[in-house]
C-alpha cells in the first residue's frame, strides 16, 4: 500500500520539499551499512520538533524504507533501534502523519520487533507504539488483533522501568471505556456502553493485568546485590512516572467493572491493601495528577460496589479531595476532571450528594466555573491563557454535570443550586451553546432540577426554559435527545405551568415521532411524555394524540419487546380513557382497535404488572355510559375477566373485580340486563367465593359487588 498523505496535502507539501529532505531518504539506500546508520541518525536530528520536515520525509517515502530496515535481521541492533526512534518522532507530528504510518502497517512491524532479545530495541519499539496508540486516529483494536500480543506485553513488564512505563501507557489508551448519561424521570444517570469497552478490560484482566501491574505501585523496586547504602537507596526508588502510569491503568480497568474492582480491593502491595495505597496517594504532598487518578480509582471501585459509599476512604478522603480539585486555585483541566469524577462518585447516592453539597461551599464554588477566565485573571502565561480560553467551555460542562448529580434527589440542594447567581440563565444559555458537551450537560442539569415540583412551578416558568428545550429537541444527537425528552416528560406533568405552552408549540407531533425511534430510550420517553400530556387533558388533546400516533403505531408499541415501552403505552391508554364523556367519545371512534389491543395483551405472555394495567383499562372502559357495551357484547373479553377473577394473583383478581363493579352498578341504565348476563356466565358464583377470601381487599370488593345484585 502506498504510504503517502492525502493528495491535496501531498501536492502542497511536495512543492516545499527541499534537496536536503531528499538527501536524507537517499542515504537510507546506501550499500554501506555504516552510512545508512549515520543517515538515520542525521534524519532523527533533523525531524525533532520540525513537523514540516516530518511531512516532507513521509511524502518522499522514508517510512517504508525505515520499516524495511527495522525488520531486517541483517540490520544491526543500533540501526534497528534508531529506525524505531525516527518512526516514533514522525508519529509525534500531525494526525495525518500517524495515518500515513498506519497505512504502512507500522504496528505489526513494531510488535514483531518486541520479540527481539535486545532491550534497547524493545524499548524503542514500545516508545513508538506508545506514541501511535495515544493518537486519537489509531484504532484500539489493533492491539488485540493477535492474541499473543497481550501476554507478551505482560511478560515484558519486568524488563525495565521504560518497558513498564510504555506498556502501562499503551494499556491505558487501548482499554475503551463506557460513558454515562441521564435517562428518564425516575433515576440517576445510566451508563451507555461504548463499543468493545468491557471486552478490552476483560482481555487485560484475564491475562493477569492486575497482578502484573500492582507491584508497580510500590515505592520501591528490587534490591541489587550491593552493600553501599547510598547505591541501594537509588536502586530501591520506583520511578514516579511508572507509578503514575500504573495508577492510570487501574483507573481504566476498574471503571464500571465489578470483577476488576472486587479483585483490586483485596490486592496486597508491600503488605498494604491497594485502597490504602490509593488513599496515601491522595495526600496533598503528592503530585496533583496522582491525587486525581487515585481519587478516580477509589471512585470507580466504589461505584462498582467494591467499596461501600459510607466507607471512610470515600467520605473522608476521596470526596473531599475531589472537592478540593474544584477550587479556582487549580488548573482548568484539574478542575474539569475533579468535577466530573465527583459527579460520577455521588450521582446515585443521596448521602454523598448531601455531604458534597456542604463541603467547602461547593455549590457556590462551581459558579466560578462560568466566570473563567475573569478580567482580573491571575494567569500571566500567555500560552496558558490562550489554552484556557479555548477550553473554558469544558469548565461549564463539568459544572453542569456536577450540579446535575448534586440535585438528583434532595429538594433543598436543588433550591440552593437554583438560587446560585444567574443559575437558570446559565442553563438556558448552555442549551444553545455550540459545544455538544455543554448542551448535553446543561440538559442533564435541567433534567435533574426538573424533578422538583416547586421549581417546575416557579423558576422553570419564570425563565420559560421550555422554549430552548423544545429547540434542542428539534435537531440534536440521540444522546442529547434522550435527556432532553426525559426533561420534557417532567415539564408535561399536570402541575407544571409549562404544559400548556409546550402543547401549543407542536409537541404532540414531535413526541409521536420519538415513539418510532430505533433508540429504546427515546421510544420510552416519547410515550412517557404523551402519557403525562394525556393526564386530565381536554378531549381535543387526547384526540390529537390518537391521531398523531395512528392505530398502526399504537399496536407497534403494544408489541414492543421492552416492557417499559409497553407499560407506558398502557398508561397512555388509561389516561386517554378517563372521564366518562371522553371514554364514550374515544371508544366510539377507536373502540374496535382498543378492544383488539386489550385482547392482544391479555392473551400474551406478559408479567403481572402489564396484565393488571390492561385490566385497569377495561375498568375505565366499563365506566363509560355507552362504551361498556363494547365489553358486554364481547364474550371473549368477558371470559377473560372471569378468568382473572379466579387468578392466583390477588392484584389481578382485584383489577378484574373493579371492572365487574363498573359493569353491574345498579344506578346506571341497563344495569339489570348486564347483571343477568354476568350471572349467567358464573360471575356471581365467583363473587360469593371471593367474599370468603382471607384477603380483606378482595373480600370487601366482592361483598360490595354482591350488594349491587341485592339492591
Amino acid at each position: 500500500m502506498a504510504c503517502v498523505l492525502e493528495t491535496p496535502l501531498r501536492m502542497s507539501v511536495l512543492s516545499e520539499v527541499t534537496a536536503s529532505s531528499r538527501h536524507y531518504v537517499d542515504r537510507l539506500f546506501d550499500p554501506d551499512p555504516q552510512k545508512v546508520l549515520q543517515g538515520v541518525i542525521d534524519m532523527k536530528n533533523a525531524v525533532i520538533g520540525n513537523n514540516k520536515q516530518k511531512a516532507n520525509l513521509i511524502v518522499l517515502g522514508a517510512v517504508p524504507r525505515l520499516l524495511y530496515l527495522l525488520q531486517q535481521e541483517t540490520s544491526s541492533t543500533e540501526l534497528r533501534t534508531e529506525c524505531a526512534v525516527v518512526l516514533g518522532s514522525l508519529a509525534m507530528g500531525t494526525e495525518n502523519n500517524v495515518k500515513s504510518l498506519l497505512d504502512c502497517h507500522i504496528i505489526p512491524a513494531l510488535l514483531q520487533g518486541l520479540l527481539s532479545p535486545e532491550l534497547k530495541f524493545i524499548e524503542a519499539c514500545l516508545r513508538c507504539l506508545r506514541t501511535i496508540f495515544t493518537s486519537p486516529v489509531t484504532p484500539e483494536e489493533l492491539l488485540y488483533t493477535d492474541a499473543t500480543v497481550i501476554p507478551h506485553l505482560m511478560a515484558l513488564l519486568s524488563r525495565s522501568r521504560y518497558t513498564q512505563e510504555y506498556i502501562c501507557q499503551i494499556f491505558s489508551h487501548c482499554c475503551k471505556l463506557r460513558h454515562w448519561h441521564s435517562c428518564g424521570f425516575k433515576s440517576s444517570p445510566q451508563p451507555l456502553l461504548c463499543a468493545n469497552g468491557p471486552d478490552h478490560q476483560t482481555i487485560l484482566f484475564n491475562h493477569g493485568a492486575v497482578q502484573n501491574i500492582a507491584h508497580l505501585l510500590s515505592s520501591t523496586s528490587y534490591k541489587p546485590a550491593v552493600r553501599s547504602l547510598r547505591i541501594r537507596s537509588i536502586w530501591l526508588l520506583r520511578s514516579p512516572t511508572v507509578r503514575m502510569q500504573a495508577l492510570k491503568c487501574f483507573s481504566v480497568l476498574a471503571f464500571e467493572n465489578p470483577q476488576v474492582s472486587m479483585t483490586l480491593v483485596n490486592v496486597l502491595v508491600d503488605g498494604e491493601l491497594l485502597p490504602q495505597i490509593f488513599v496515601k496517594m491522595l495526600q496533598r504532598d503528592k503530585p496533583i495528577e496522582m491525587q486525581l487518578t487515585s481519587a478516580k480509582c477509589l471512585t470507580y471501585m466504589c461505584r462498582a460496589g467494591a467499596i461501600q459509599t459510607d466507607d471512610n476512604c470515600v467520605v473522608l478522603k476521596t470526596l473531599p479531595s475531589l472537592v478540593r480539585m474544584c477550587s479556582k486555585e487549580r488548573l482548568l483541566e484539574e478542575r474539569v476532571e475533579g468535577a466530573e469524577t465527583l459527579a460520577y462518585l455521588i450521582e446515585t447516592d443521596v448521602e454523598l450528594q448531601r455531604i458534597a453539597s456542604i463541603t467547602d461551599h461547593l455549590i457556590a464554588m462551581l459558579s466560578d466555573y462560568f466566570k473563567y477566565p475573569s478580567s482580573v485573571s491571575a494567569i500571566t502565561d500567555i500560552k496558558r491563557l490562550d489554552h484556557d480560553l479555548k477550553h473554558a467551555h469544558e469548565l461549564r460542562q463539568a459544572a453542569f454535570k456536577l450540579y446535575a448529580s448534586l440535585g438528583a434527589n434532595d429538594e433543598d440542594i436543588r433550591k440552593k443550586i437554583i438560587e446560585t447567581e444567574n443559575m437558570m440563565d446559565r442553563i438556558v444559555n448552555g442549551l444553545s451553546e455550540s459545544s455538544i458537551k455543554v448542551r448535553l450537560s446543561a440538559v442533564r442539569c435541567l433534567h435533574s432540577l426538573s424533578r422538583s415540583v416547586q421549581q417546575l412551578r416557579t423558576s422553570f416558568q419564570d425563565h420559560a426554559v421550555w422554549k430552548p428545550l423544545m429547540k434542542v429537541l428539534q435537531n440534536a444527537p440521540d444522546e442529547v435527545l434522550v435527556v432532553a425528552s426525559s426533561t420534557l416528560c417532567n415539564l408535561l406533568l399536570e402541575f407544571s405551568p409549562s404544559k400548556e405552552p409546550i402543547l401549543e408549540s407542536g409537541a404532540i407531533e414531535l413526541l409521536c415521532s420519538l415513539t418510532q425511534s430505533e433508540n429504546l430510550a427515546l421510544r420510552v420517553n416519547g410515550i412517557w411524555a404523551l402519557m403525562n400530556m394525556a393526564f386530565q387533558a381536554e378531549l381535543k388533546i387526547k384526540a390529537d394524540i390518537l391521531q398523531g400516533l395512528s392505530t398502526e403505531q399504537l399496536f407497534q408499541l403494544l408489541s414492543d419487546s421492552d416492557v417499559n415501552v409497553l407499560m407506558k403505552t398502557l398508561g397512555l391508554l388509561r389516561n386517554l380513557l378517563s372521564t366518562r364523556p371522553h371514554i364514550d367519545q374515544i371508544m366510539s371512534t377507536h373502540g374496535k382497535q382498543i378492544m383488539q389491543a386489550v385482547t392482544l395483551i391479555l392473551e400474551g405472555e406478559h408479567n403481572i404488572e402489564v396484565k393488571e394495567q390492561t385490566l385497569c383499562i377495561l375498568t375505565n372502559i366499563a365506566d363509560g355510559t355507552t362504551a361498556k357495551e363494547l365489553i358486554m357484547t364481547n364474550d371473549d373479553i368477558l371470559q377473560k375477566i372471569k378468568y382473572y377473577m379466579s387468578h392466583s394473583n390477588a392484584k389481578l383478581q382485584l383489577a378484574a373485580m373493579f371492572c365487574i363493579s363498573n359493569l353491574i352498578w345498579n344506578e346506571e341504565e341497563g344495569s339489570q340486563e348486564r347483571q343477568d348476563k354476568l350471572r349467567d356466565i358464573g360471575i356471581v358464583d365467583i363473587l360469593h367465593k371471593l367474599s370468603q377470601s382471607s384477603d380483606s381487599n378482595l373480600c370487601d370488593k366482592a361483598k360490595t359487588a354482591l350488594q349491587q345484585y341485592l339492591a
